[in-house]
């Protein structure tokens, strides 16, 4: 008991779990002390992983529940599997890539998107998942209140920032200031996914000011990873 109460007090309860469990099954006594001492290390850092895993869940702020597994591979969608494949793997995550997932209303967007949230969450990335409106309105909001250059710093920080429902409406001067700012702060350091009904070769028109408008698609558009999703509503299908 004296052990376990240690264990506790020093918060290692995956470590306190699996010693409980040695102790009850009695299999403390097959194991020499390098492999008692391995066994409860695997299970603190398992237990670690599983919080750590939970809490990205929690803070990503995922539209959907979602799994690179559950995906539709169908390839008359429009999907490459060997290319899901390769994101899932993370290694646009490392190199700091965008993707781009194009496709009308319905086709599995926002799904896509969260999937390769959560695989990325699953690997220990930190992931912010927004609705472009709604997170230009927390941008103006945070003008107001003076905590713009923190709120700016934050996302700066985040290793995969998706950008959900890009396009449905043009933007305004400051809006556009403030989408070419986040992206510079991310090119080529951190990744971003950017989902929108509207093909990519119509954002420009979306952003609306030509210089404002080169300078985001220069840093987005010529090295990014490109989904165009096809086919009848997936809603509909439900």
């Amino acid at each position: 008991m004296q052990i376990e109460t240690q264990l506790k007090e020093l918060r290692l309860h995956g470590m306190c779990r699996s010693w409980q469990v040695l102790m009850e099954t009695r299999r403390h006594h097959e194991l020499n002390l390098s492999e008692g001492l391995q066994l409860l290390l695997q299970a603190e850092q398992e237990q670690r992983s599983g919080k750590r895993f939970d809490r990205l869940l929690k803070n990503a702020g995922f539209r959907y529940r979602a799994s690179v597994e559950e995906l539709n591979m169908d390839a008359s969608r429009g999907i490459d599997r060997s290319l899901i494949t390769d994101l899932a793997m993370g290694t646009y995550l490392s190199s700091g890539d965008a993707v781009l997932i194009s496709g009308a209303s319905g086709a599995g967007k926002s799904f896509l998107a969260s999937a390769l949230g959560h695989q990325a969450c699953a690997q220990g990335y930190k992931v912010a998942y927004y609705n472009l409106q709604k997170l230009l309105l927390r941008t103006k909001m945070s003008r107001i209140d003076g905590s713009i250059y923190k709120f700016m710093e934050k996302l700066s920080r985040t290793e995969l920032l998706i950008l959900d429902d890009f396009g449905l409406t043009h933007l305004e001067q400051q809006q556009r200031m403030d989408l070419m700012e986040i992206i510079e702060d991310r090119h080529s350091r951190k990744s971003t996914i950017i989902a929108s009904q509207l093909p990519v070769a119509s954002w420009y028109d979306v952003i609306g000011e030509e210089t404002i408008a080169d300078a985001i698609l220069d840093r987005l558009v010529h090295t990014a990873y490109r989904i165009e999703l096809k086919g009848e509503s997936l809603r509909k299908k439900r």
